[in-house]
């Protein structure tokens, strides 16, 4: 009888210290830096990145077309919530996005400058899947709106714009985001403000402090 208590009790005892490991405690998790199965993005790390080299983010006034506002500077910086286990999605709080007037132009009829872009209502809420699929969804601050101020012969005019939700894509060949042609609609302005904004663009390198993100 007592062999049998001793070898229950050690049955038990081996059970409990398998459930007190976690199962996810091997598994690589959605967001990774260094490379795609590195360290974890911690939850609450900031996560940056400036627009791809090279490249512009615009607003056009349609989604095949040239005309519109461009900038060659921009960036965005988010917080991360949620890191899972991958296959999985993690969370993020898109907290600031900001665009360098100065760096921007436009070629709309009877606008001669951009005096500010402004994203507003931020933080944002934005998520990331295993596949690559970018989400960004507004926050309790109000709708997803970018406020351009654009100079004209006539003095200053005020575009203001919504978009219910944006779509991206990861990619972890240069460790960008890309954003294309996601639609705005104009919801106050004068007629010198097109009816509906496409907004493009493309951010790389996502960094974790120095070190470039990855999805798995």
């Amino acid at each position: 009888m007592r062999t049998r208590t001793l070898l229950a009790l050690a049955g038990t005892v081996a059970a409990l210290s398998l459930a007190a490991v976690p199962a996810s405690a091997d598994d690589v998790p959605v967001l990774t830096t260094g490379s795609a199965g590195g360290a974890a993005v911690a939850v609450g790390d900031v996560v940056t990145a400036p627009l791809a080299t090279g490249t512009k983010a615009t607003l056009y006034s349609s989604a095949t077309g040239t005309s519109g506002v461009s900038c060659t500077s921009s960036q965005f910086t988010a917080g991360v919530t949620d890191n899972p286990a991958a296959p999985g999605t993690a969370s993020e709080s898109v907290t600031g996005h900001t665009f360098d007037a100065s760096t921007c132009s436009t070629n709309v009829i009877g606008v001669t400058g951009v005096t500010s872009i402004t994203v507003d209502n931020l933080p944002y809420t934005s998520t990331v899947a295993s596949d690559g699929t970018v989400s960004v969804t507004a926050g309790s601050a109000g709708a997803i709106q970018t406020t351009v101020k654009l100079k004209t012969l006539l003095g200053s005019i005020t575009c203001v714009y919504q978009a219910s939700a944006l779509s991206g894509t990861a990619d972890n060949a240069d460790s960008s985001i890309n954003f294309a042609s996601q639609q705005f609609t104009k919801v106050s302005g004068s007629s010198l403000c097109f009816a509906n904004g496409y907004f493009t663009a493309k951010y790389a390198p996502v960094t974790d402090g120095t070190a470039s993100v990855f999805v798995n």
